[in-house]
Order: C-alpha cells, then structure tokens, then sequence
C-alpha cells in the first residue's frame, strides 16, 4: 500500500496517477477487511487495531479525494 502510494506521486500521466491510487484504495481496503476479520473471529480485541483501521480509513478517504482532483 505505501509503495504504491509513493509511486502515485511519480505517476507519468493522470491516468497513471489514477491507476495507481486505485491499487492503493484496493489494498487498504483489503487490510481494513483483514482487520475486521481478526478482531470478529477474536484473534485481537479492537483496541489492539483501532487505531490501523482509522489510519486505513483516513488513507482510503484521502485517495478517493485525490482521485476526484486528478
């Protein structure tokens, strides 16, 4: 996710720029399911991740702002 998100910034074109944050909302949302799954089954009560989902969420939120704007 954070590769991607760095290469994002060196994107050649808009539609590379676009392309590559769409991989970047694709797998922090994949984490964030991930996330979710382990604190449903028990494997970590949610305060052990609270704090990664909001950070995925705030990732997610600002991608799709970027992907508005570019």
């Amino acid at each position: 996710m954070g590769a991607n998100d760095r290469s994002a910034c060196r994107g050649k074109s808009t539609a590379d720029v676009i392309a590559k944050l769409s991989l970047v909302e694709e797998e922090t949302d994949e984490s964030l399911y991930w996330m979710e799954l382990i604190v449903e089954v028990g494997l970590l009560p949610l305060e052990k991740v609270s704090n990664l989902m909001s950070g995925n969420t705030e990732i997610m939120t600002s991608n799709c702002i970027n992907q508005n704007f570019t």
